[in-house]
């Protein structure tokens, strides 16, 4: 199979498909790799390291899409990669598409078969290709919100730890899965007063076996979730309902409440946030301030370290696409329900329940699809 690996081109994103060690497992699997020139520059990656691990460089993104019968991305694709998406041909990346209904509908257009890392599954539970950038996102949104609480930028001027005589700022994680606990060890490790809320009784469990008293759980109910948000200096929203748009649980008129210069940092703004007044912004542009509360909501977090995010990417990603590249995609959809699973739109069909149900679409089964 012709595997391409096109530029991300993103703001500020810098990962990239797929590592040089990850194109020479390709090659040995008897595949050819394109990639793009640059495309590893933000991981340190040259050209010469691509070549030397058997890949082959090509100038530009069109003779990539052009050529390739699989593309191995990071980011969703942009509004001119859609438009050289073909029919029959495979994209393997992250799609977020419940809150993307433009994207969607070009995917549908394009009658590619769209592979989303964020809803294939495993045989023990989650989503192991979302869980490494959630857990680079969740420990970033406690740095980014410590840097954020200083004045010069924007925050109340406090330090997230305190210091000995002067109390510790208070965070509040909103949702204890991979996102909450890593922020919640990153924002212990820094020795704030940590607050975790959930309304999985067997998550805020495995918290307490992990943490001890070193964070406090709560469940998670509308009104624990305004008691406090109202309290927080800095609260991190990390809800995910697999492949929908995120539920919005910190309401407009909550934020009004809170204390000024306080600081909210949405992991869940790739699929449309947690937080009423949240938007997406880029590394470049970082924040916007509502009712005296700064908002922090990179739609790619983890593109800010993406040598860290591109290896640990890529040890989850490349062996289905491997696979996908020795069986081909239908069987090797087939063989694993797992994968299948991140099977969101094929020939013009949505075969993702949620995204069907968020966008109004007609649903068909990944299996159905395949069969015609």
């Amino acid at each position: 199979m012709i595997i391409g690996v096109p530029k991300e081109i993103k703001n500020h994103e810098y990962r990239v498909g797929l590592t040089p060690r990850s194109v020479k497992e390709c090659v040995r699997n008897g595949h050819k790799v394109m990639v793009q020139t640059n495309a590893g520059k933000g991981i340190g990656a040259s050209d010469d390291d691509y070549i030397d691990n058997g890949g082959e460089i090509i100038a530009t993104a069109e003779e990539i899409f052009a050529t390739a019968e699989m593309i191995v991305k990071v980011k969703e694709p942009q509004a001119n990669e859609r438009a050289m998406l073909r029919e029959g041909q495979i994209l393997y990346t992250y799609l977020h598409l419940a809150p993307d209904p433009e994207q969607t509908k070009d995917l549908v257009k394009s009658g590619a078969t769209c592979i989303a890392y964020e809803t294939v599954t495993s045989p023990r539970g989650g989503l192991p290709l979302l869980a490494p950038m959630s857990k680079v996102a969740g420990r970033m949104a406690v740095q980014a919100g410590a840097h954020f609480l200083e004045h010069p930028n924007g925050g109340m001027g406090a330090l997230l730890g305190g210091v000995p005589g002067v109390n510790p700022l208070k965070v509040v994680i909103l949702g204890g899965g991979v996102v909450g606990a890593h922020a919640a060890h990153m924002a212990v490790g820094m020795g704030a007063d940590v607050w975790v809320l959930d309304n999985n009784p067997d998550t805020l469990e495995k918290h307490w076996q992990q943490f001890g008293r070193s964070t406090n759980t709560v469940f998670s109910t509308q009104s624990t979730v305004e008691q406090y948000v109202l309290k927080a200096d800095l609260v991190i929203g990390g809800v995910l309902i697999p492949g929908a748009e995120a539920p919005k649980l910190v309401t407009k008129e909550m934020i009004k409440a809170m204390k000024p210069g306080s600081v909210v940092v949405d992991v869940a703004i790739d699929q449309g946030g947690c937080f009423e007044t949240s938007k997406a912004t880029t590394h470049a542009d970082p924040t916007y301030v509502v009712d005296d509360v700064v908002h922090y909501c990179v739609a790619n977090m983890p593109g800010g370290v993406p040598k860290t995010s591109t290896f640990a990417l890529n040890n989850v990603t490349l062996p289905y696409a491997i696979a996908i590249a020795n069986k081909g995609v239908k069987q090797a959809l087939l063989d694993d329900e797992h994968l299948r699973a991140g099977l969101n739109v094929h020939k013009g069909k949505i075969t993702c329940l949620e995204v069907a149900e968020d966008l109004s679409y007609e649903y068909v089964t990944a299996l159905d699809a395949l069969q015609n």
